[in-house]
């Protein structure tokens, strides 16, 4: 058993993507809007895209930290990275488990949010190889007072035809609003394709990604609604939003909305086009 603390709190700041509607510039009339679930859906589904992420992002980096690596974390970069995570390695069996310890007050990150309680990976093998699988879950694990329950599963595919490392990532959460506003249900496939970073493991600075997949969300309010990547989402460490991408949402009405991210700009700006046609500027933050 090793422990080493982790100058962590990762923030995959790539994906820092709560909605909220500000304005609809393309059309005044914003009743359609409203009735459609006011738009919430893709408020709450970036809320799971973000936390979703920023997990797989820590466990990454936590597995590829052994002990006594905390100056080279810290001139590697800051960004996002705070110290309060105690990381523990048990490679005594054959199953190993990584256990990032956010303690159980809540850890000023430097990413703005609070974390508290633990993040725990187990895996067989390396890592990063090939075939590999990583199961992720969590123990009284919170971010900003929003507990995050359920499990991930992880699959390292190997390379893609563009030499490229991508991973198919199996999900299953319930985020906890908690002051009684309920929870939200996230389930599906995300494929995650690595495409910048992966050769500094223990440096998020550089990291970029390609996200696709299916998932499906129900609301604190009972809706459901599937959300299809149809192109992919590009994100990266650097960059507070998602650059670019397109993802379609069907609800439980019937119809097609899209909410498209732009084309490789980042900033705060996207487009909700609902079933009807109607499109809206919308700002995230």
């Amino acid at each position: 058993m090793r422990k080493s603390k982790l100058w962590l709190c990762l923030s995959t700041a790539a994906i820092t993507l709560s909605v909220f509607i500000f304005a609809a510039a393309c059309h005044k009339d914003t009743s359609a809007l409203n009735s459609d679930d006011n738009g919430g859906y893709a408020s709450d589904n970036s809320k799971m895209e973000q936390n979703s992420n920023d997990v797989v992002s820590i466990a990454d980096v936590a597995v590829s930290s052994p002990s006594g690596t905390n100056t080279n974390m810290r001139t590697t970069g800051t960004t996002g990275i705070g110290h309060c995570a105690t990381i523990t390695h048990d490679t005594a069996g054959t199953v190993y488990t990584t256990t990032i310890n956010f303690g159980t007050a809540d850890c000023p990150c430097l990413d703005g949010k609070n974390r508290r309680g633990s993040i725990v990976v187990t895996y067989t093998g390396n890592y990063f190889d090939a075939g590999s699988v990583r199961t992720i879950t969590y123990d009284n694990y919170y971010v900003n007072d929003n507990q995050l329950m359920g499990k991930k599963v992880v699959t390292n595919v190997g390379l893609n035809s563009s030499n490229q490392d991508y991973y198919s990532v199996q999900v299953n959460d319930t985020l906890n609003l908690g002051a009684g506003n309920g929870e939200i249900v996230w389930s599906g496939t995300r494929t995650r394709t690595w495409l910048t970073g992966y050769n500094t493991p223990t440096d998020r600075t550089d990291d970029s990604y390609l996200i696709g997949g299916t998932t499906t969300l129900t609301r604190a309010n009972g809706n459901t609604f599937v959300m299809t990547i149809s192109t992919p989402l590009q994100v990266a460490y650097g960059c507070e939003w998602i650059e670019a991408g397109i993802v379609s949402i069907t609800g439980p009405g019937g119809g097609t909305r899209t909410l498209n991210y732009g084309s490789g700009n980042c900033d705060s700006e996207a487009q909700l086009t609902l079933a009807n046609g109607k499109t809206y500027n919308i700002t995230l933050r």
